[in-house]
């Protein structure tokens, strides 16, 4: 076992780790498109349009599958939509919005990043009454890390 198996083993970790986070998005959202409509993509365009996306990122038929069958109620796991308000710098107003499995971690979760970018988590309703919703923004092609740059 030499330097060449360590460089190895880092490319290869490196990319299961960007695997399974494309392989997580995706399940959770063709998990919400079926379980928001009919779990039959042929009924339901919104789950079509989702199991087309995984298929062209490479999301193994095992993962979508996995998906539809949760949410027919064949799996454990049980997605719910939360939404978290709070107050930024120069009193400017976020709407958070995420799917969680478990909504008490994910309170926590934006509790500690509003805490750390001194700011302040509201209770709900006290900042979408400012907000409309007038479409929804979709980017293709760009990483998490491209957005970031």
């Amino acid at each position: 076992m030499g330097r060449a198996y360590e460089v190895r083993k880092a490319a290869m970790a490196k990319t299961a780790a960007m695997k399974s986070k494309v392989n997580n998005k995706y399940g959770r959202s063709i998990y919400l498109a079926a379980k928001s409509g009919i779990p039959d993509p042929e009924l339901n365009q919104a789950l079509k349009k989702e199991i087309e996306k995984a298929k062209s990122e490479k999301v193994p038929a095992d993962v979508i599958k996995r998906a539809i069958e949760k949410a027919q109620g064949l799996g454990s796991e049980n997605y719910t939509s939360v939404r978290y308000e709070g107050f930024g710098p120069n009193n400017s107003m976020f709407v958070i919005e995420c799917e969680t499995d478990n909504p008490n971690r994910t309170y926590i979760d934006v509790r500690t990043a509003f805490s750390k970018a001194n700011c302040k988590l509201g209770v709900n309703g006290s900042v979408i009454h400012m907000f409309s919703n007038l479409a929804a923004f979709s980017f293709e092609g760009l990483t998490e890390d491209e957005v970031l740059e």
